[in-house]
């Protein structure tokens, strides 16, 4: 570690595994004693500075007069408008769903790039962290090392013998891949090189080709090495695994009475403050779950008031979910790649229900790995989702996998090793 301290500036994007990712990490820099600051979109003010670290707040849009927002409340708003996507096939996604969010992506980069060169200059920071899937000219032109991290499935670093990120494809059917391929580069390609232009416009690199952010001098990505894929193009010295990166901040969470002392197991279900404003589909997972003989711990999301739970249940907007997980004996989750590889860290089996962007790559790792299940998120049955159940839950063989991955993936303490690794480009 060098001697003075050092000052981080951290940009995630604005929905919750992103940030709570870079929180994480922040948070082991901070105690180290160095200065640690957010370029943070504008919703998430107030809820940063209480953790011990430095807002600095970036308008992705012209702000409306609305008051306060709920942290990522445009994310949130742009899910729920858009959920009829997530029923289509993933190749039908990508010019209906995929590429309005890149757009949406590359609007923001646009808007706020005065902003963040401001940011940067005023806070003059030893080493700049982005955890994002967009490239910030702003952050690239600064003059320091530039560090990226990849918290989305390990995908989106592309390998032409693994399958296409955002597909859901399995790793040993190269059937589809092609067609998968040839449809985004056609939806993709105009928007890309327009980008690509933009930033090259703003002093930085070229993108690489179909890709819409850079590359660090030091890269991170957040996947177990048990469920990682195996590329036939190694990665560079400049690439470091984090085999988990589970935050240290969540407060400690006591079950409720009357489930504290209930029978059955104990079961958490989240998909996400995302995919969790899709209120219908709360609903109908509700409802199937409300007739077995378990219990739930349930993550209700921004539309909680909405959501009437079962006697077997108790749920709240916001849950611990890093002191939660641990407590069950089973996850049911959308497949972000932060529930994913929580899951995997504490040793829990996942039954995967995938909405959209890389969650369609992580239920189909889990599934092939068979470290949980993958079910059709608006066409499963009752039946199905109370199979999954059993099977998952009466299966000691993997639970005593599960443990054993557990221990090895806690061992090598993944948030300490990202803030070595930040700590370290200061000295490149």
């Amino acid at each position: 570690m060098p001697g003075r301290p050092l000052t981080f500036l951290f940009m995630p994007e604005s929905a919750f595994g992103p940030t709570n990712n870079c929180i994480g990490i922040g948070d082991v820099l901070r105690r180290r004693g160095h200065r640690v600051g957010f370029a943070a979109e504008a919703s998430w003010k107030g809820r940063l500075e209480p953790l011990g670290f430095e807002e600095n707040l970036v308008d992705l849009s012209p702000p409306a007069d609305q008051g306060e927002q709920d942290a990522g409340a445009f994310w949130k708003e742009f899910i729920a408008s858009t959920a009829p996507e997530f029923r289509k096939p993933t190749i039908e996604q990508l010019d209906t769903w995929i590429k309005p969010v890149w757009a949406e992506l590359i609007s923001g980069a646009r808007y706020c790039q005065e902003q963040l060169a401001e940011i940067v200059a005023r806070t003059r920071p030893d080493v700049i962290v982005e955890d994002n899937v967009i490239s910030f000219p702003a952050l690239l032109t600064a003059g320091v090392p530039f560090v990226r991290i990849v918290s989305c499935n390990p995908l989106e670093i592309a390998d032409p013998a693994l399958p296409p990120a955002f597909s859901g494809y399995p790793a040993g059917d190269q059937a589809q891949w092609p067609e998968f391929r040839a449809e985004y580069d056609r939806v993709h390609r105009a928007l890309w090189a327009e980008f690509s232009d933009w930033v090259t416009g703003q002093g930085a690199p070229p993108l690489p080709d179909l890709e819409f952010i850079h590359s660090g001098q030091v890269n991170l990505y957040v996947y177990p090495e048990a469920a990682d894929y195996q590329r036939s193009r190694p990665l560079g010295p400049g690439w470091h695994r984090l085999d988990s990166s589970v935050r240290e901040t969540d407060e400690p969470f006591s079950l409720p009475e009357p489930l504290a002392s209930g029978d059955g197991a104990l079961i958490y279900f989240s998909l996400g403050s995302l995919g969790s404003a899709d209120v219908d589909l709360m609903r109908r997972v509700i409802d199937g779950l409300a007739a077995t003989p378990h219990r739930y711990i349930v993550s209700k999301g921004p539309l909680h008031e909405e959501l009437e739970l079962a006697p077997n249940m108790h749920g709240a907007e916001f849950l611990p979910q890093t002191s939660v997980i641990p407590r069950a004996d089973l996850v049911i989750t959308h497949g972000g790649n932060n529930t994913t590889t929580e899951c995997l860290h504490f040793g829990k089996p996942m039954i995967v229900l995938p909405l959209f962007w890389d969650q369609h790559d992580n239920a189909q790792r889990v599934d092939e790995l068979g470290l949980g299940i993958r079910l059709d998120t608006y066409r499963f049955t009752d039946a199905q989702l109370h199979g999954a159940l059993a099977r998952l839950l009466g299966d000691t063989a993997l639970r005593g996998r599960l443990e054993r991955t557990a221990r090895v993936i806690q061992g090598r303490q993944g948030l300490r090793h990202a803030a070595d690794v930040i700590e370290s480009a200061a000295r490149r």
